[in-house]
C-alpha cells in the first residue's frame, strides 16, 4: 500500500449516505471532521427520495481527496443495507488504516493528532486488527448526553486495510468474514454521535425511517399524521456534557431552532405516550449495576482489548 503524507502511514476515510440531507443528518461535518486525518474519504452514495441532495452536499465539499462511490440501496436488504454500503466505501480504501464515520458521527480537532499518532504506533503490530472510540451520544440538544445501559459506551471505528474485515448487520460495527471478533487496541479519543440531535419532526421522520428498514412500524407515538414531533422526554434526568464540540459543529449548534420544544422536567399532570429505553425499569437497574461495578454491561462486538 502506498504510503500517506507523513511517509509513515496512509490513513482512508471512509462513509455511506442517503437521504442525508432531507433527514437532516451532520454528514458535512462528519466529513470536514476526518478531512485532516484522512489521505482520502470515500463516501458511497446512493440515490434517496426525489427532494434530497445528498450527492450534491458531498460534491459541495470541493476537496480533492473526496471520492464519491456510486451505488444503490436495496430495501429488500432492510437493515443490512447499511452494511452493504459500508463495505462498498470500504472495498475502495487503499490506506493502511481505513476509519470509518457515519453520517452522524463527528471527530473533534483536539483528536486528530493523537489518532495519527496511534496509527503510526500500531502500524506495525497486526495484532491490532482494530481500534475502539470512546462514544459521547448526544440527546434532545448539544448539551445532554446519554451514558446509561443501552447506548454503547465503545465501538470500533478504525479497521486494519487488507485482512478481510466486513461490516455486520446495521453497520454498527465489523467482525472478520467468518463473523470472529477483531482483536483491538483502544484509540483513544473520541466520537460524538448526534444522530439524536434534530428538530423533533425531524427526528421523527428519522425515526419513522430506522424503522421501516427494520420492516416495522415506529412506535406509535412517533408514527402516522397525527404525531407532528418527536418527545425527547424530561432531559433533566440526564447528565449535562462540559467539555467542547468540534469547531465544524458551530453552525449547526448556533442554528438550533427547537430549544422551545424541549423541557427539563415533565409538567405535573403530563400523561406521556413515550418513555424512553434510560427510563425503564431494567435499564435504570441494569445502569447503576454497571456505575457501582465499573463494568460496562452493554452488548459489545470487539474481542480482545490489547493493552499496547
Amino acid at each position: 500500500m502506498a504510503r500517506g503524507a507523513s511517509g509513515a502511514v496512509r490513513i482512508s476515510g471512509f462513509s455511506f449516505a442517503r437521504n442525508a440531507v432531507k433527514l437532516d443528518y451532520p454528514l458535512r461535518e462528519s466529513l470536514l471532521s476526518a478531512l485532516p486525518l484522512v489521505d482520502e474519504m470515500i463516501v458511497a452514495v446512493a440515490p434517496g427520495d426525489p427532494d434530497d441532495d445528498t450527492r450534491g452536499l458531498v460534491e459541495s465539499l470541493g476537496d480533492r481527496r473526496i471520492r464519491i462511490v456510486e451505488t444503490v440501496w436495496d430495501d429488500a436488504r432492510r437493515h443490512l443495507a447499511y452494511s452493504d454500503l459500508t463495505n462498498v466505501a470500504l472495498d475502495a480504501c487503499s490506506g493502511d488504516w481505513c476509519l470509518y464515520l457515519q453520517a452522524d458521527e463527528v471527530l473533534h480537532e483536539d483528536d486528530v493528532a493523537p489518532i495519527r499518532a496511534r496509527c503510526e504506533e500500531l502500524l506495525h503490530d497486526p495484532r491490532v486488527e482494530g481500534m475502539l472510540f470512546d462514544y459521547l451520544h448526544f440527546f434532545g440538544d448539544y448539551q445532554h448526553i446519554q451514558r446509561g445501559q443501552g447506548w454503547y459506551a465503545n465501538e470500533i471505528r478504525l479497521v486494519r486495510n487488507g485482512i478481510g474485515v466486513r461490516s455486520v448487520r446495521d453497520a454498527q460495527s465489523f467482525r472478520h468474514p467468518n463473523q470472529g471478533r477483531l482483536t483491538v487496541a483502544r484509540a483513544r479519543a473520541r466520537i460524538l454521535h448526534y444522530g439524536w440531535v434534530r428538530h423533533p419532526e425531524r427526528m421523527r421522520a428519522k425515526v419513522e425511517a430506522f424503522w421501516a428498514h427494520r420492516g416495522r412500524a415506529a412506535p406509535s407515538s412517533t408514527h402516522g399524521p397525527t404525531a407532528a414531533a418527536y418527545d425527547y422526554g424530561p432531559l433533566g434526568r440526564l447528565p449535562r456534557w462540559q467539555g467542547t464540540h468540534p469547531a465544524v459543529m458551530a453552525g449547526r449548534i448556533s442554528a438550533m431552532d427547537w430549544r422551545d420544544s424541549l423541557r427539563e422536567v415533565d409538567p405535573p399532570g403530563l400523561a406521556r405516550t413515550m418513555i424512553h429505553k434510560d427510563e425503564r425499569a431494567l435499564y435504570r437497574v441494569l445502569s447503576a449495576l454497571s456505575g457501582l461495578s465499573g463494568i460496562d454491561l452493554n452488548h459489545t462486538n470487539h474481542g480482545r482489548v490489547l493493552d499496547v
